[in-house]
């Protein structure tokens, strides 16, 4: 990849580590990145003449694949109105109803620029409703780089080996308590010491930032126990999963309901874009109602939430949720079925739109077990795969992400690069 090369040795002198988000780096997979010129459905087509079954999708936006042709529609119709006004944009009111009429837990929304000024708010939120300061998080959960949260964070803060980011002060750290997901003794344990302080426990109901890791049975509602009995807000952290796990994100799944829900990803359409919603009598402690401050010039973007608009709207008439489930499983059965009879220890978990590649024989329930699989087998396995045009991840600790684009092709590619790569390794 000679072009993307001397792309990369360009952006080195003038971006630090020559990328704006640090996972971009490649360097957990021991080579230099590529960069992609277009994208169409599940491909991506790279300046050096490249293509790739795409299995990050923009870390998750592009359920319909890249460059979908009723949303690219809705943002060119959107641009030529105007780029933006400073005044209240009529898709602003249509997304609230969105989400308010798909998310069980949603009576009022508030939008916001991306899906870390979403928890960033809930958290502000949940402390002024409540009068407390304390936050519980779980180890390997990222909820964006918010200072007190970025503490034994997952995703790219695992994989460059800093989960406790410099530059965030020890104060409030000392604020934000973390115990390990899945773990109901903790739980118990952290409620018992310390219940009256806490304003509010935030968690990815299914982890997405270690892996794809789903709750034991129980641990949720366990969640919802502890906070309703304690005076807490639950906040479930649905950027990544909203909207891909099913049409009502993790509440598809399960009958939990929590406080506080935030989303991002998907509602953009593929552009940046984040929201925090939740009950009305909480939501109503925002500014210019409440005394908790929230503001953003961009906040409800039209050109933004015409893509979301589309994309909410083709979700309700596409459902294309079975489809990629169906997938998923193709691709889980196919791959652990081949580990075994090569006596590798691979563990496939998937639902609706996501799926992970651990390479462990214990299971993985949390940040933990996730980190204690086969790094390096997962390097390998990543670049037989790149080599042989299909982009997964480049971490061990990401989800991969699945669309209603990937048709018969891609996955029946998907499978042998991936069976033959197991085969070698």
């Amino acid at each position: 990849m000679e072009i993307s090369s001397k792309l990369f040795e360009r952006a080195q002198r003038l971006i630090p580590g020559g990328v704006n988000s640090p996972v971009r780096a490649f360097r957990n997979v021991g080579r230099s990145p590529f960069y992609t010129e277009h994208a169409d459905g599940c491909r991506l087509f790279t300046p050096d003449g490249n293509e790739f079954v795409d299995y990050v999708l923009t870390w998750g936006p592009a359920i319909f694949g890249h460059n979908d042709p009723e949303i690219r529609a809705a943002v060119h119709a959107a641009v030529d109105k105007g780029l933006g006004f400073g005044t209240n944009a009529i898709d602003e009111l249509r997304m609230a109803e969105l989400i308010r009429e798909l998310v069980p837990a949603a009576e009022k929304v508030r939008m916001t620029n991306s899906g870390t000024e979403a928890t960033m708010a809930a958290i502000r939120l949940a402390r002024g409703f409540t009068g407390r300061d304390v936050i519980v998080k779980f180890d390997g959960c990222y909820h964006g780089h918010v200072d007190s949260l970025l503490v034994k964070a997952g995703s790219g803060a695992l994989t460059h080996g800093n989960p406790d980011s410099a530059g965030v002060p020890a104060a409030f750290a000392r604020e934000t308590i973390v115990i390990p997901y899945n773990d109901f003794e903790a739980l118990k344990n952290v409620f018992t010491a310390r219940g009256n302080e806490i304003a509010a426990v935030i968690v990815e109901p299914f982890m997405g930032n270690v892996g794809f890791v789903m709750p034991k049975p129980g641990f949720l509602q366990a969640l919802r126990d502890c906070t309703r009995s304690a005076g807490a807000l639950l906040i479930f952290d649905e950027v990544m999963t909203g909207f891909r796990i099913s049409i009502a994100g993790t509440m598809g799944i399960h009958d939990v309901r929590p406080d506080l829900v935030c989303l991002g990803k998907i509602i953009g359409g593929g552009l940046p874009v984040g929201a925090f919603a939740g009950r009305a009598e909480i939501m109503d402690c925002l500014a210019p109602l409440g005394p908790v401050y929230h503001a953003g010039t961009f906040c409800g973007n039209p050109i933004v939430l015409a893509a979301g608009v589309a994309a909410l709207e083709k979700l309700k008439k596409a459902s294309p949720y079975a489809q990629m489930h169906a997938a998923g499983t193709a691709i889980s059965d196919a791959l652990e079925s081949t580990a075994r009879e090569r006596g590798i220890a691979l563990q496939v978990p998937h639902c609706g739109g996501m799926f992970a590649l651990f390479f462990n024989d214990v299971p993985v329930t949390n940040a933990a077990t996730a980190m204690a699989s086969d790094g390096e087998k997962t390097k390998r396995l990543f670049n037989e795969a790149l080599d042989n045009g299909v982009f997964l991840p480049p971490s061990p600790f990401e989800s991969c992400f699945l669309s209603s684009a990937h048709d018969g092709n891609a996955i029946e590619k998907t499978i042998r690069v991936l069976c033959d790569a197991l085969r070698r390794l």
